[in-house]
């Protein structure tokens, strides 16, 4: 089974509007985003995530940068 990508062209309207607000924050849309644009909600959820864990804290940026290397060494992730 095969998981597409989903480009901009083929997007619905909401997941256009994410990928417009990607590319302004990153310059792009990686690979991973357009793989669960195939579920928007699970894409919408996944970046409120991302923005919560990201957001200022008790933690330096550099030590979740750490933390996120450690967790993908342990699972053996390649991407």
């Amino acid at each position: 089974m095969q998981i597409k990508l989903v480009e901009k062209d083929q997007a619905n309207d909401v997941v256009r509007r994410i990928y417009d607000s990607l590319e302004q924050r990153s310059g792009r849309v990686s690979p991973f985003y357009k793989i669960l644009a195939n579920k928007p909600d699970v894409l919408r959820a996944f970046l409120q995530l991302d923005g919560a864990v990201w957001a200022e804290g008790a933690l330096s940026p550099k030590l979740k940068d750490l933390a996120y290397l450690r967790v993908s060494i342990r699972n053996g992730c390649e991407y």
